[in-house]
């Protein structure tokens, strides 16, 4: 089968599906995502953003879709218009009982343990490297275009069922995160909720992540106009109202570790859903005569894994 007569849409206009659009449009199949919310509106313009590998499932898979992303953020950060750089950074609260870093880590080349001065009251262990950071808004806008340029196109369509897209196209990509509960009859998608803090620059350069695992935790990711500051998850929570309460702990708590937030004017509060799952789905099935391949459920992880994710799709559309 000719790869160029086959029509893709893809479902969902966030991270996952503006990268597998990208991915396909430039393998050459003619590409229309189909969404219920422009990119700039959807959950991934409000991440905060940084690559940054967790354990999840399907653990045979995740660990080389996220060496994939890195490997791209990498070659991305080069590009001053992409919105992604090579940021210093400070993790803390994430070292294994033998002290060595959680797995994944060890892909970048310049991690190191961090100076014991360098890591906040609070915490025992941490460490230092350079990782990929993204500005969101700036990243989506590069995707779009990017998209653009290899021939696919973006239209305001809401899906009500993936068999109505089925009707239309002989390949259907399935990114419509927390919309996945309702078009794939997937019931163990739930949505975690977030709320971020956006913060004026004070002059800030290295970003900051907690990595303990509790429900709060602490974070700041410097851009370059602003910091955008986190972080919560409430998980089964589908109110995305900000809730003032919060928005003063995760001050406090940021400005804590570091006194120059305390400087920063606060420029706005953002909230989202994150598409939480067991095991991040990346699989293909047959929707009457069309060829489905779902990619969502990638919770908090949606860019760490997003260009692994989105070369996972192409192969899979291209297996069919």
């Amino acid at each position: 089968m000719t790869i160029g007569v086959r029509r893709a849409v893809v479902v969902g206009a966030g991270v996952s599906g503006l990268t597998s659009a990208v991915c396909l449009a430039e393998a050459g199949f003619p590409v229309t995502v189909w969404t219920a919310a422009m990119p700039r509106h959807t959950t991934s313009a409000v991440a905060g953003a940084v690559w940054g590998p967790r354990p999840l499932e399907p653990a045979a898979k995740t660990p080389g879709w996220t060496e994939r992303s890195l490997r791209e953020f990498r070659e991305l950060a080069k590009d001053p218009g992409s919105g992604v750089r090579m940021a210093p950074a400070l993790s803390v609260g994430d070292r294994t009982e033998d002290g060595a870093p959680p797995a994944g880590m060890e892909l970048l080349p310049d991690l190191r343990p961090a100076d014991a001065a360098d890591i906040p009251e609070g915490f025992d262990a941490g460490f230092v490297a350079t990782m990929p950071m993204i500005d969101m808004p700036r990243y989506l806008d590069y995707l779009t275009e990017r998209l653009a340029a290899a021939g696919g196109d973006i239209e305001l369509h809401p899906v009500r069922s993936l068999a109505e897209v089925a009707d239309v196209a002989p390949i259907v990509v399935n990114c419509a995160g927390l919309g996945a509960r309702e078009l794939a009859g997937d019931d163990t998608v739930w949505p975690r909720f977030g709320q971020h803090v956006v913060l004026t620059n004070p002059g800030l350069d290295r970003l900051f992540m907690d990595r303990t695992g509790g429900p709060e935790w602490v974070c700041y990711f410097p851009h370059p106009r602003r910091v955008v500051c986190g972080g919560i998850g409430i998980p089964g929570r589908w109110d995305t109202t900000p809730e003032p309460e919060v928005t003063e702990r995760i001050l406090r708590r940021c400005r804590r570790i570091q006194p120059r937030l305390a400087e920063a004017s606060v420029i706005e509060t953002i909230t989202g859903l994150r598409p939480e799952r067991p095991s991040v789905r990346v699989e293909a099935e047959p929707i009457g005569r069309a060829r489905c391949v779902h990619n969502y459920g990638h919770g908090g992880d949606g860019v760490t894994l997003s260009w692994g994710c989105a070369r996972e799709v192409v192969r899979l559309v291209s297996a069919g």
